[in-house]
């Protein structure tokens, strides 16, 4: 027996910028109850595993300003007003780790954070690299990082590797690299 769905009745958008909507929904429970929801709304997400011809996967290392620490990512990144996730992966990919793809393949979804936020990261592999250069925005500055998957598995379990986007995207891709 399926569970049982909550009624919006009225939506308001607190906040707004280029990459995501702070909301406020009013709902109403199956026993008449009404409550109020505040979310992150977003157009979604990309994540990327670049995997070059080595067999080795290509990750980025950025300073992140929420956490005032450096994180060793997979290249990911949000989808912007009237674009979408494919155009994205092949704009993060070519931005954040410097190349393009002859094949980038979606290999699933994932949504980051359920209680906070609506939106979904597709994951894509990458395959037939081609180095065209890394492409940052302003705030952004990538070390960048070429790893076995064992590596990764590695790094993720002592914990260098603690983003949750790039766990949960490898855990997604780990299984279509051989």
């Amino acid at each position: 027996m399926p569970l049982s769905r909550w009624k919006t009745l009225k939506r308001k958008e607190l906040f707004k910028n280029p990459w995501w909507v702070y909301r406020q929904d009013t709902f109403m429970l199956p026993d008449g109850e009404v409550g109020e929801y505040f979310y992150v709304h977003t157009n979604g997400s990309s994540l990327i595993i670049p995997v070059l011809d080595t067999g080795k996967i290509m990750l980025v290392k950025q300073y992140r300003y929420l956490c005032d620490q450096e994180s060793l990512e997979l290249p990911c990144g949000g989808v912007k007003a009237g674009s979408d996730y494919l155009t994205t992966a092949v704009h993060e990919l070519e931005e954040e780790a410097g190349y393009r793809a002859r094949d980038l393949k979606q290999v699933g979804e994932f949504n980051p954070f359920n209680g906070v936020t609506n939106e979904f990261c597709r994951v894509y592999l990458a395959r037939g690299l081609e180095h065209v250069g890394a492409r940052p925005d302003r705030t952004e500055e990538f070390e960048h990082f070429e790893l076995a998957p064992q590596e990764i598995d590695e790094r993720i379990r002592s914990g260098e590797i603690w983003d949750g986007m790039t766990i949960a995207g490898w855990s997604i891709g780990r299984t279509y690299i051989h």
